[in-house]
């Protein structure tokens, strides 16, 4: 396959890259089935949210990918396709780690081992504790976040495996790597000069690291070693946007904003000093996670709204930072957080056609919507495939068909059970006539020998046999 990036990995045009953030949540794991319930994964809470007000659209449910796994390849190939040919530059998977334990990181693993999806990536650490429960709340610590020198060599030691993979995002020739909540990081410049040093034994460019600007957050990057900042919506949003009044029926501990005011505010925020690369969602709406109250929810986000701030942020970035900005999209499948392009049972592709047309409309080179000749090469199944596909559905049909005749068995044993009960029954309804027939006549040659004996016959004689005579009918 050809490479997916450009030389200097900056895409082939002149635009800003447009990375969307990745959720890798939708598996189940050993973790969560302990924490949160044999089964769970992010679909868990997706499916089970409701309206908190009228006019609420709860919950929000996958479109033609439907409720995937996560596990399948062939689910990663699918969303690395439609992303691709709707002009996403890249993934950004959030990576878990805690003193070199990993979490859901199955997905990013077989992405990293097997070399597919050809799609190019980078990854944002996650940087803070795990609680158990998803309401806000910090009362139940399950996995928690701690920080040494020692840690950081493991940690940049682990990165560098996914550096040297040819797919992974690089601005200026560094590979991006972004930190959800560099606050949280006791001695940031230690770490980075730690990290760099690191990346320079192994022969590799020092990473090109970015800090979100998260719980109010926002410093000068290169005070704390990094090379630049990034918005992450909806982050910040209170000191730039006044809530909508309560909608009716909603609690007041929910906050709603209009999502047109919220684009409006985040674009006309001015250009700092340093390097700031803008966020654009599609929405926002943690209701899934917040059923309790204290949602936070972006009324009114519609394509070609998402469309105009995704076009404002891509040309300002353009103008300041040309083919090495970056513009990030929260997010490709945040569901329980309201934020996806992916497709969904209510506006379908719309958000990624706009996203596509966005990109086309300014000048950037997105790939025909259907699939390029390297994919098809590979897609293509062979004899030997359309073999196995066969094989199996014969053995599909078998299997149903067993599951037929076991149907059909069990229905001839129950009607067999049913008509020899009821042959029981009538013959022994049949001896019992039988046998009052048998006394009756026996009766009756008594008596006939009496009256030809010239004998006259006893009431109760003729009352017994009247008795016999109804018995047996």
């Amino acid at each position: 396959m050809n490479s997916p990036m450009s030389e200097n990995g900056s895409g082939a045009d002149d635009l800003p890259l447009r990375v969307a953030f990745y959720l890798p949540q939708f598996h189940q794991t050993p973790e969560n089935d302990a924490w949160h319930g044999g089964g769970f994964t992010e679909w868990s809470v997706v499916a089970r949210s409701r309206p908190l007000f009228p006019g609420h659209r709860q919950p929000e449910l996958p479109g033609e990918l439907g409720f995937y796994d996560l596990r399948v390849p062939e689910v990663r190939e699918q969303q690395a396709r439609l992303a691709r040919a709707h002009g996403i530059s890249a993934f950004c998977y959030y990576h878990y780690w805690f003193k070199g334990l990993r979490m859901l990181e199955r997905p990013f693993n077989e992405v990293l081992s097997s070399g597919a999806p050809n799609f190019p990536f980078c990854l944002a650490w996650a940087n803070e504790s795990w609680y158990r429960r998803w309401q806000g709340s910090t009362d139940e610590l399950v996995v928690e976040q701690t920080f040494d020198e020692e840690d950081d060599v493991e940690h940049i030691r682990w990165l560098i495996e996914a550096f040297r993979d040819e797919r992974y995002l690089r601005v200026k020739g560094r590979p991006l790597l972004a930190v959800y909540r560099p606050q949280d990081l006791p001695n940031p410049v230690r770490t980075v000069e730690i990290w760099r040093q690191e990346c320079g034994r192994a022969g590799l460019p020092d990473p090109w690291l970015v800090g979100f600007e998260t719980r109010g957050n926002v410093v000068e990057p290169a005070a704390i070693g990094f090379d630049a900042g990034a918005e992450f919506i909806p982050h910040g949003l209170t000191e730039l946007v006044e809530p909508l009044t309560h909608p009716p029926l909603c609690d007041p501990s929910n906050s709603v904003y209009d999502y047109g005011e919220v684009a409006t505010a985040y674009s006309a925020r001015a250009e700092p000093a340093w390097t700031r690369y803008p966020c654009v969602a599609t929405g926002w709406d943690n209701t899934p996670r917040r059923r309790s109250g204290e949602a936070l929810i972006l009324m009114g986000s519609t394509p070609e709204a998402y469309g105009g701030w995704l076009r404002h942020a891509i040309e300002r970035q353009r103008r300041s930072e040309g083919s090495d900005g970056v513009v990030f999209v929260n997010a490709w499948n945040e569901w329980a957080e309201g934020a996806h392009l992916e497709p969904d049972d209510h506006w379908g592709r719309a958000y990624l056609e706009t996203t596509r047309h966005v990109v086309t409309e300014l000048g950037g080179t997105v790939p025909p919507l259907h699939l390029d000749p390297d994919d098809e090469e590979v897609l293509t199944p062979t004899i030997e495939e359309y073999y196995q596909d066969l094989y199996a559905k014969f053995v599909q049909l078998q299997d149903r068909a067993s599951g037929y005749t076991a149907i059909a068995d069990r229905k001839l044993q129950s009607w067999h059970q049913y008509y020899a009960r009821e042959l029981q029954e009538q013959r022994e309804q049949n001896r019992t006539l039988a046998e009052l027939a048998l006394g009756l006549e026996q009766q009756i040659q008594f008596l006939k020998g009496k009256l030809a004996a010239g004998e006259p016959l006893a009431p109760e004689s003729v009352a017994a046999i009247a008795t016999v005579g109804s018995d047996a009918t």
